[in-house]
C-alpha cells in the first residue's frame, strides 16, 4: 500500500496518523481545538514529537476542553512547565490559554469554531492534484491573518496550512497515495 513520501512506514503512530485522520474532512470544535493547539507546540520541532505526546497533552489540558483550558491560570501554567510528558513552552503553554479564549470568541460569533474555519471555502475541500507541496497558500495566509488580529499566537501561515492539511481542508495526499 502507497502512502505519502513524508510517512515514516517504521512509526505505528505516524502510519496511523497518515491513515486514519490525516486529511479527513473535521467537523467537531473539541478535536478542531486540539489540532491547532498541537499545531501550535509543534512549531519549531517535528510532528512526530507532538503525535507520541498527544495523550500526556490530552491528560495535561482537561482533553482540550476549550472552557475550562481558557481558565488556566499561572498556577496551572507552573503545573504544566513541570510535566515531562508534553513540550514545555511557557510561550506555547500561555498561548494555549490565550487562544483558548479567542477560540471561544470564535465559536460566540459564528456559531462554532467549525463554522468559522470551514467558511474560509465556503465548506468545500481543496484536493491537491498536482502533487507540487506547499508550506503555505493564500489561503493558509488569510486564515493566519485573521486569527492573528483576534488575537490568537502559534498561528502562522505554515502552521496554519499544517492546521488546514490535518483538519481535512486541504487534501494534500500524494496522487499516488491510497488516501487521494
Amino acid at each position: 500500500m502507497k502512502r505519502c513520501f513524508w510517512v515514516d512506514e517504521k512509526s505505528d503512530i505516524y502510519v496511523k496518523y497518515h491513515d486514519e485522520e490525516w486529511g479527513v474532512p473535521k467537523y467537531d470544535d473539541r478535536e478542531l481545538f486540539e489540532l491547532l493547539i498541537l499545531e501550535g507546540f509543534q512549531a519549531g520541532l517535528s510532528w512526530i514529537c507532538v503525535l507520541k505526546k498527544r495523550e500526556a497533552f490530552r491528560k495535561a489540558f482537561d482533553n482540550f476542553d476549550v472552557e475550562t483550558v481558557a481558565r488556566y491560570d499561572s498556577k496551572k501554567v507552573e503545573e504544566l512547565l513541570k510535566n515531562e510528558g508534553i513540550i514545555r513552552s511557557r510561550n506555547k503553554i500561555e498561548s494555549a490559554i490565550k487562544n483558548a479564549k479567542v477560540y471561544m470568541e470564535i465559536q460566540k460569533e459564528f456559531g462554532s469554531f467549525s463554522n468559522y474555519i470551514w467558511s474560509f471555502t465556503e465548506g468545500k475541500i481543496i484536493k491537491n492534484t498536482t502533487d507540487k507541496f506547499e508550506v503555505s497558500t493564500p489561503l493558509s495566509d488569510k486564515v493566519s491573518k485573521d486569527l492573528k488580529k483576534r488575537g490568537m499566537k502559534y498561528v502562522g501561515t505554515v502552521i496554519i496550512y499544517s492546521y488546514l492539511q490535518s483538519i481535512g481542508i486541504v487534501n494534500d495526499h500524494e496522487t499516488g497515495c491510497f488516501k487521494y
